[in-house]
């Protein structure tokens, strides 16, 4: 594996091998790898002949009371990952390298920016949006790969896509889990073993969402205010987005009568996780083409738990 952070150098090493016809995987990580990156990395290295994956904590997502300090890093042992899981290029840029100069330039999709966690993140998806256009622009993959748990970024990016043209694929790829039930996120290691213990409310809250449903539940507003009620049974969680929107789009619905996602954005401590799941009619929706729904998500493997699932 050939660890780049100079642009120029990466792209002038991946140009030489689109020359020769190889394909390109895009896998855009912060770092901090953990076993639903690696599902990304598996799935890149099935469909491509070559898989770059990026490590960059990137500042203009990060709001000035978030994190950004304080975001888990370990270079060397994401590195020893890549390398175990035959990841060709690792794409390790500075601060320095992505943004020479302050940026002046901004992508964003203001709509779908606006909405759910980017309601209580202002700015955030625009910072998103911006680097994602960046590196796509830097390594200009033929596909690229990204997490279902965070199904409002795969929303916006594919709206990306698809509205400037950009020619890339965007895969989506299911959520991965602990064995209770809880997405895997590199912000799981900021909580205390108490709230780690009462974050299993968040795929709990998922499972009474899918549960009411099935029973016939049709009206948006009734369901999220079970689901909020159904949160707050545990103290430790401070619900700051509980919403039922349309699996495509992401805009309000009234009745239940397509797919809807179930979007969670909980608070435990310092810690916000999100989670989703997509519903409809009795059962979890699949992936549908397009700006689609990201579908159902699985455990880690080699663990139990039922894998329920952004």
């Amino acid at each position: 594996m050939r660890v780049f952070s100079s642009i120029d150098e990466l792209r002038h090493t991946l140009d030489a091998l689109k020359r020769q016809g190889r394909t390109v995987g895009l896998v855009p990580t912060m770092g901090y790898l953990h076993a639903g990156h690696m599902e990304l990395v598996s799935r890149a290295r099935a469909e491509n002949d070559l898989v770059v994956v990026s490590i960059f904590v990137n500042p203009l997502q990060f709001g000035p009371a978030e994190d950004l300090s304080k975001y888990p890093r370990d270079l060397e042992r994401d590195a020893a990952m890549l390398k175990q899981a035959g990841v060709n290029f690792l794409f390790a840029p500075g601060v320095d390298d992505m943004y020479p100069r302050p940026m002046q330039t901004v992508v964003d999709v203001p709509d779908l920016g606006r909405e759910l966690e980017g309601a209580v993140r202002p700015g955030h998806f625009a910072g998103v949006a911006t680097v994602v256009s960046k590196l796509f622009n830097i390594v200009q993959p033929q596909t690229a790969y990204f997490g279902e748990k965070d199904y409002q970024q795969v929303v916006i990016i594919k709206c990306m896509v698809e509205d400037l043209a950009i020619p890339v694929r965007v895969i989506s790829v299911p959520t991965v889990r602990d064995a209770d039930g809880l997405a895997l996120s590199s912000r799981n290691v900021y909580l205390s073993p108490e709230e780690r213990r009462a974050a299993a409310i968040v795929p709990q809250t998922l499972d009474e969402a899918e549960r009411l449903v099935a029973d016939g539940l049709t009206d948006a507003k009734d369901l999220e205010a079970k689901l909020t009620t159904f949160l707050g049974r545990e103290p430790l969680a401070k619900a700051e987005v509980v919403a039922v929107r349309d699996a495509s789009t992401l805009e309000p619905v009234g009745s239940i009568e397509e797919p809807v996602v179930v979007a969670l954005f909980v608070r435990f401590g310092s810690t916000r996780l999100l989670d989703n799941r997509v519903v409809s009619n009795n059962r979890i929706a699949g992936i549908i083409g397009g700006r689609g729904q990201p579908g159902k998500g699985q455990p880690v493997k080699g663990q139990p738990g039922k894998g329920v699932t952004k």
